[in-house]
């Protein structure tokens, strides 16, 4: 209560000195600027049975079209926290991540974690969405926005796997066995904590952006389940298949950011500048100083997330 209370007063604050001093005066410019911060939203935690398998997601109250937050590996929607508390929207863990089912009978493909996304959103009565998407995220969440592009009414991309021929991709060891059937299992299979770790904090330029605990939450959600479905998503979508699966983008009329950590050691910066050439109406952003989690090296972004997603144009 106190939260929906502070933000109503955020909200009259805007209001009034957008009234009285005009859109443009230098204290609406500073509220703008984050000089009066905005109250963090209240994040909830839900699970429901879909398909007959869990479906774990979050969400948070906010303006406008919820936003559809879509995760990629190997995490899940603990990524979005801080972008929930911002934004509002739903979040949810991928069928074979974070706390959603995992069963080895589900389809890990493109194809079907993207209807996992359809089916989730027609239970919850959702209609047209603000979609942001990062890594393996980012061709799942555009799938689904190829096949209902009249329900998509902004687009994100964070450092997210190409969906079109590039030479601009660049696994780490591990990931480029992974495709090779038995190697992979048994490379999958040798991955420990600190593996992980050193791993996820490779992706970054802050080393200390990837605490202890973030790290053994993402650890403790790293089992047989989660580790299957990476081998079967990854297997199931070549860059050629990939390619494939985009060969609508150029439909998606949506307005789009394409934001890049310029410090990204897998997926390079030109596939940014693709994607933003792809998508007819989409804008660049590239983030100094950050690799593939950009928010997480500089927590700026989560504003810059917003603020598109709010513009009204």
């Amino acid at each position: 209560m106190r939260e929906i209370v502070d933000r109503a007063f955020a909200d009259q604050v805007d209001q009034s000195l957008a009234e009285t001093q005009g859109p443009g005066s230098v204290a609406v410019r500073a509220h703008a600027r984050g000089r009066y911060p905005r109250p963090r939203l209240s994040v909830d935690e839900h699970t429901i049975e879909l398909a007959g398998s869990p479906a774990f997601y979050r969400t948070a109250t906010g303006p406008g079209a919820p936003v559809l937050y879509v995760h990629g590996v190997p995490t899940s929607s603990d990524d979005w926290i801080p972008f929930l508390e911002r934004t509002g929207g739903i979040a949810p863990d991928l069928i074979g991540f974070g706390r959603s089912g995992k069963a080895g009978n589900l389809d890990y493909s493109v194809g079907g974690i993207s209807d996992f996304l359809a089916r989730l959103l027609a239970e919850l009565d959702v209609g047209p969405v603000r979609l942001v998407t990062h890594d393996w995220g980012a061709p799942i969440g555009l799938a689904f926005a190829q096949r209902s592009p009249d329900r998509v009414e902004r687009i994100v991309i964070i450092d997210g796997v190409p969906m079109f021929p590039t030479d601009g991709v660049h696994w780490h060891l591990a990931a480029r066995l992974w495709e090779r059937p038995l190697i992979g299992e048994l490379v999958m299979g040798a991955i420990t904590k600190r593996i992980l770790a050193r791993t996820l904090r490779d992706g970054g330029t802050r080393p200390d952006a990837w605490t202890s605990e973030r790290v053994a939450a993402i650890w403790d959600q790293f089992d047989q389940g989660t580790q299957r479905a990476i081998l079967r998503l990854t297997r199931s979508a070549t860059l050629d298949e990939l390619a494939a699966a985009g060969s609508g983008l150029g439909t998606l009329t949506a307005p789009a950011l394409v934001l890049w950590g310029e410090q990204d050691p897998w997926l390079d910066t030109g596939i940014g500048a693709t994607y933003a050439e792809v998508l007819p109406r989409a804008e660049l952003d590239q983030v100094p100083d950050a690799g593939h989690w950009p928010w997480m090296d500089q927590p700026q972004v989560v504003d810059r997330v917003a603020t598109f997603l709010e513009a009204r144009a």
